[in-house]
């Protein structure tokens, strides 16, 4: 056996022969599974793109960096399911880019965060964390309050989901800004189109200024939905494609 092995190392082209045979084999075990990932993504009653709000509040929970203290993943271990709620679903995720699973917590984990709390307690926690949880470590984000949202470019960001992937159509592209403003605006006559396009939407003034959409409207509608879109009473994961 030695001998061979030695064989091997003296000879550069039979070792590169080997090499590549072996990178191949690894490539392969990489690759192909790529090709039967869809089959892998369970479809889950309930889930839907973002609302245009939504996904403005999302990317300013990216370019805030929250994902680097709060994870959106909830493990399959008992005691995280015990204090956050149902595991995660790669479903629950499908729409996102980039997604925000991890494993690692400063904070506690967001996957279920919707409708936990009141509006009125995520605005306090903005302005000023240690006001409704005294032993937090993470900076205030009062400016998001006084921040007005630019969302000029709405119907691009939809356009530019759909391109990878996301299900967006070419009237809720159309509608982008109007379902935007309809979202912070319950009394409007754009609410009903806005519902019919995004199922079990919240629609609301989310941080108590009527007169104004900001970047906290965004992150609160975001943090509100999150983990709201599937209804575990019924869920049942016992076949591969459930959807009850």
């Amino acid at each position: 056996m030695m001998s061979k092995h030695d064989f091997i190392e003296r000879n550069s082209m039979v070792l590169l022969f080997f090499i590549l045979i072996v990178v191949a084999i690894g490539g392969l075990v990489e690759i192909a599974p790529l090709f039967w990932i869809q089959g892998t993504i369970e479809k889950v009653q309930g889930m839907r793109p973002y609302t245009p709000l939504e996904l403005e509040g999302r990317d300013i929970y990216v370019r805030e960096g929250c994902y680097l203290c709060h994870s959106q993943m909830i493990r399959t271990l008992r005691d995280e399911v015990e204090r956050y709620g149902h595991y995660s679903l790669a479903a629950e995720s499908m729409y996102d880019h980039p997604f925000q699973w991890g494993s690692e917590r400063t904070g506690p984990d967001l996957a279920r965060i919707g409708g936990k709390y009141s509006d009125e307690w995520h605005r306090a926690h903005l302005n000023n964390p240690r006001s409704v949880v005294p032993e937090s470590v993470m900076p205030p984000y009062a400016f998001l309050e006084k921040t007005p949202l630019n969302y000029s470019d709405i119907a691009l960001q939809l356009k530019t989901n759909r391109e990878v992937g996301v299900p967006y159509t070419d009237d809720d592209i159309a509608n982008a800004k109007r379902d935007l403003e309809a979202q912070v605006n319950p009394d409007g006559a754009d609410a009903a189109g806005l519902q019919k396009r995004y199922p079990h939407v919240n629609v609301r003034d989310f941080d108590g200024n009527p007169k104004e959409i900001t970047e906290a409207d965004a992150l609160i509608a975001y943090l509100q939905m999150l983990g709201t879109l599937v209804d575990f009473s019924t869920y049942k994961a016992d076949a591969p494609g459930n959807n009850r």
